[in-house]
C-alpha cells in the first residue's frame, strides 16, 4: 500500500496554522483527560467506552483521540485557524447511555460525532439516522454502515476482517482436501454478528464450510462447555470475534481442552491487540489475527508524534494498537471539519453540510500512513478499506501478509441481513 505524503507535510497543509494556541475542550466523566473550555462553535463529540466490560478497549482509544485533538489543538493552532471544541462522555459500553449520550450532542451543537465500538454506534445510530446526524465508529459491524444512511467505518468492518482472514487460510494454511471445516465464536452483539454475516454471504462462495456458531458474552469466565461442542465437530479452524478479555479465555479454554495447538486459531480485530497476548500469556502463541492499521514502531510519518504523546501522557498504553486506530480517529476528525470549512465557511457549519463537504468529500486522506488511505466512495460508508494478517510469534504481534483491501460486500442484497 502507498501513502501520499508524511504527516508532517500533510497536516501542515490540511490544517491551516495559527499561533494562537487555546487549550482542548474536553468534557466528560471519569477516566480521561480533561482540560479548561476553548469556546469557538466547530463542536464534536466523542462517545468512549472509558468504563465497564470493554474498558481495555475503550480507554487506550479514549486517550488516543484526545492526545490527537491535544496535538492538533495546541501545536497545529487547530483546524483552519478554529479549536476543535471537543465533547466528550463515558458510555461505559452500555447501550441504554450510548443512547442518552447522542442525544445529548446533538442537543450541545455538536456537528458530528464518533463512537468506539460497534455495539454503541449499533444502539446511538438510529437516533442518528433519523435527525441527518452524521458520525463514525472506529470499529465497525456491516450492520452500521448497511444500507449506507449518515453513519460511517472508519476503517473496514469485522465482516471484512473474517472474509480477509477466511482467504488467507484457504491461500496459506489450509493444506487438506475439500473444504475446510470452520466453527466460529461469536461475542454476542454486533462485535460477533458481524463477522457471521460475512460468513453466510460469502462462505460457500469462499469454499469453506461453517460447522459450528456459538455465542458468549462479554462478561463469560469460561467458555468450556460450548468449546467441547465444538471439539466434537473437529473444525480445522475457529475462528473468534470478540473482545479481549473473552477471546483470552477462549483460547485458554481450547488449550485446556487439547484442541489447540491443533486447530488453527484466527481472530478479529477488536480483539487482537497487545492486550490479547496479556491476558491469553503463551497459550496465544501462533494465533492468527486480522488488523486495519500498522504495528508500533513502523516507519510511518505518524509514528513519531503519535509515540511522542503517548509515552508522554499514557505511557500504559504503548504498543496496544488500539491506541494507533484512535490517534488516527483524531486526524480523520480534523481533515472532516477543515473540508467542510473550506468548502462552506465555519459559519455556516451544521451537521448536514458537514456530512456533505467534509465526510463525502474525503479523497485518498493519508493518516500518517497508520491505516490506509480515507476515502469517501458512493454506495460504501467504509473510509479506509485495507487490513493485514497477524500472528503472535514469540509473544509479538507481527504482521504475516501485506496490505490486503477487503471488498465491498452488499449486505443489504441478502434477504436475512438485519433479521
Amino acid at each position: 500500500m502507498s501513502y501520499k505524503k508524511p504527516l508532517t507535510v500533510a497536516l501542515t497543509i490540511s490544517l491551516a496554522l495559527t499561533i494562537i494556541m487555546i487549550p482542548l475542550l474536553s468534557s466528560g466523566c471519569v477516566g480521561g483527560p480533561a482540560a479548561a473550555p476553548a469556546p469557538s462553535g466547530v463542536k464534536v463529540g466523542f462517545s468512549i467506552c472509558y468504563t465497564g466490560v470493554a474498558a481495555e478497549k475503550g480507554r487506550p482509544m479514549g486517550n488516543a483521540k484526545l492526545d490527537c485533538m491535544k496535538y492538533i489543538n495546541e501545536e497545529l493552532g487547530g483546524v483552519a485557524g478554529h479549536q476543535i471544541e471537543v465533547i466528550w462522555r463515558d458510555n461505559e459500553y452500555d447501550a441504554a447511555k450510548a443512547v442518552t449520550i447522542v442525544n445529548e450532542l446533538m442537543d450541545k451543537g455538536c456537528l458530528f460525532f464518533t463512537t468506539n465500538a460497534s455495539k454503541m454506534m449499533g444502539a446511538s445510530m438510529e437516533i442518528a439516522n433519523r435527525a441527518d446526524f452524521p458520525g463514525f465508529t472506529v470499529f465497525s459491524s456491516p450492520v452500521c454502515t448497511h444500507p449506507p444512511q449518515h453513519i460511517y467505518g472508519q476503517m473496514p468492518d469485522y465482516g471484512d476482517d473474517w472474509a480477509s482472514f477466511a482467504q488467507y487460510y484457504l491461500e496459506n494454511i489450509w493444506q487438506g482436501e475439500g473444504k475446510p471445516k470452520m466453527a466460529m465464536h461469536l461475542l454476542n452483539n454486533p462485535t460477533g454478528y458481524g463477522a457471521l454475516d460475512a460468513a453466510k454471504a460469502m462462505a460457500d462462495e469462499l469454499g469453506i464450510e461453517i460447522v459450528a456458531t456459538e455465542e458468549h458474552a462479554a462478561t463469560t469466565i469460561s467458555e468450556m462447555e460450548s468449546l467441547t461442542r465444538v471439539k466434537a465437530l473437529n473444525p480445522d479452524v475457529l475462528y473468534i470475534s470478540s473482545t479481549p478479555q473473552p477471546t483470552s479465555i477462549i483460547i485458554q479454554n481450547a488449550v485446556q481442552l487439547g484442541m489447540y495447538p491443533g486447530l488453527t486459531i484466527g481472530c478479529g480485530h477488536a480483539s487482537f491487540t497487545s492486550v490479547l497476548v496479556e491476558l491469553a500469556g503463551d497459550d496465544a502463541e501462533g494465533v492468527y489475527g486480522v488488523f486495519p492499521t500498522v504495528n508500533w514502531g513502523d516507519d510511518v510519518p505518524a509514528m513519531a508524534k503519535m509515540t511522542e504523546y503517548c509515552q508522554q501522557y499514557h505511557a500504559e498504553d504503548y504498543g496496544n494498537m488500539d491506541y494507533i486506530t484512535s490517534w488516527a480517529e483524531g486526524l480523520i476528525v480534523a481533515e472532516i471539519l477543515r473540508l467542510a470549512i473550506e468548502n462552506v465557511g465555519v459559519e455556516n457549519l451544521t451537521p448536514q453540510a458537514v456530512e456533505e463537504y467534509g465526510f463525502k468529500k474525503l479523497n485518498g486522506f493519508d493518516v500518517g500512513g497508520l491505516h490506509g488511505p480515507v476515502s469517501y466512495t458512493p454506495g460504501d460508508n467504509r473510509l479506509s478499506k485495507s487490513v493485514r494478517v497477524f500472528q503472535v510469534q514469540s509473544g509479538e504481534i507481527v504482521p504475516v501478509s501485506g496490505w490486503v483491501e477487503a471488498s465491498l460486500i452488499r449486505y443489504e442484497d441478502f434477504e436475512w441481513f438485519g433479521q
